[in-house]
C-alpha cells in the first residue's frame, strides 16, 4: 500500500474526555473553528469523532450529532466516525441519522461499528444485555446496509421487526461502514458485512493477519468487488523524546479507560515525530488505507501539527 493513499484522520477526544478543561458554548466553536482550519491547512483529510453514551465515569458525546456538528462547521474536512456503538440503537433509527448527516456532506462521512464492552455498565444502562452484543450486532448491521442502500425492508428478527421501513433520500455515494473489533466473530463479520476492518492495539504482523482473514470470509460470502477501507486507530504520545511523550499519553489512557498503560504501551507509540512515524509505517504496508490517530501533546495544536508532520514523512 503506497501511503499517497492513506487517509490521515485526528481525534482529539482525551482533551474532552480525560480530564482535560471543558469548552461549551461560543468558546468551544470558536476552538473547534481554530483546529478545523489547522487540520485542513496542515493536509489531515478528516476528523475522526467518538462515540459513547456513559463510559467510566459517565464521560461521552453522541457520535453522529458530534459528526454532523463537524461536518457543518468545514467544507473541507471528511468525519470518520469510529467506533459507533451500533448495538446501542435500533439500526432503523441509524440509518435516518446517517442519511441526515451525509445530505449535508455528500461522501465525507465513513462510519467505524463496533459492539462497546470496555465498560459494560454502559451497554447494560442502554438496556442490552452483553453477552448478545454479537447476535444483535450482525442482525443490526445487515439492516443498516439495506436501508441504507433506499431498499424497502421486511424481516422478522431475533431483535428487530421490520415492516415495508424504506427511507429517502439515499446519497451518491454509499457511507462506508468499517467493523471495528478484535474477535474472529468481528473478522468475520466485517469480512460479510463490512466495507473493511478498523483495529487499534495490535501489531502490524496481526493487524496483515487480520486483513488476511477478512478478505477471506468476504470471498466465502461471494463478495468480490469491495472497495477495502482497512484502517487503524492509534493513540500516541509527542514529545522532545520517549519519557516525554509517555508522560502525556500515559495519564491520558489510565484515566479514560481505568488501567494501568503498561497494558497498552507495545501498542502505543511515543517519542517523536519521526518515532511514531516509524512505528506506524508498517500498517500502510499490512493494507491500512485509513490511520486515525488520537494525539497527546503540548496542546491541540501542537498533536494536529505532529500528525501532519508523521503524513508528510509517510508520504515521501
Amino acid at each position: 500500500m503506497k501511503a499517497s493513499r492513506v487517509r490521515f484522520g485526528v481525534n482529539l477526544m482525551p482533551q474532552l474526555w480525560a480530564g482535560g478543561p471543558v469548552k461549551s458554548g461560543a468558546a468551544l466553536m470558536i476552538h473547534r473553528s481554530r483546529l478545523l482550519r489547522r487540520m485542513a491547512d496542515g493536509g489531515i483529510d478528516h476528523v475522526m469523532v467518538g462515540d459513547h453514551v456513559m463510559f467510566h465515569g459517565g464521560v461521552g458525546n453522541d457520535g453522529l450529532v458530534d459528526a454532523a456538528s463537524v461536518v457543518t462547521a468545514t467544507d473541507e474536512l471528511g468525519v470518520y466516525l469510529a467506533v459507533y456503538l451500533l448495538v446501542l440503537r435500533h439500526p432503523l433509527l441509524v440509518a435516518r441519522q446517517i442519511l441526515t448527516v451525509a445530505q449535508f456532506a455528500p461522501g465525507r462521512l465513513a462510519l467505524g461499528l463496533g459492539i462497546g464492552g470496555d465498560d459494560r455498565r454502559e451497554v447494560i444502562a442502554s438496556g442490552v444485555d452483553p453477552a448478545t452484543r454479537g447476535r444483535r450486532m450482525d442482525e443490526s448491521l445487515g439492516l443498516l446496509r439495506r436501508l441504507l442502500a433506499g431498499e424497502t425492508v421486511t424481516h422478522e428478527g431475533e431483535y428487530f421487526s421490520l415492516d415495508r421501513a424504506r427511507l429517502r433520500p439515499v446519497p451518491e455515494q454509499p457511507v462506508p461502514l468499517v467493523v471495528g473489533g478484535r474477535s474472529r466473530a468481528a473478522l468475520r463479520r466485517a469480512g460479510r458485512l463490512g466495507d473493511g476492518w478498523l483495529g487499534i492495539w495490535t501489531s502490524a504482523t496481526d493487524c496483515a493477519e487480520a486483513i488476511a482473514t477478512v478478505e477471506e470470509h468476504a470471498a466465502d460470502a461471494a463478495r468480490s468487488d469491495v472497495d477495502w477501507k482497512h484502517g487503524m486507530t492509534v493513540w500516541c504520545g509527542f514529545g522532545s523524546d520517549r519519557a516525554e511523550a509517555r508522560g502525556r499519553v500515559a495519564p491520558a489512557m489510565e484515566g479514560l479507560y481505568r488501567t494501568p498503560f503498561d497494558k497498552f504501551e507495545c501498542y502505543v507509540p511515543h517519542g517523536t515525530v519521526d518515532d511514531v512515524a516509524e512505528f506506524v509505517a508498517p500498517f500502510v504496508e499490512a493494507g491500512c488505507t485509513t490511520l486515525n490517530f488520537i494525539p497527546l501533546a503540548g496542546s491541540d495544536e501542537a498533536g494536529i501539527d505532529a500528525v501532519a508532520e508523521v503524513r508528510a514523512l509517510l508520504r515521501k
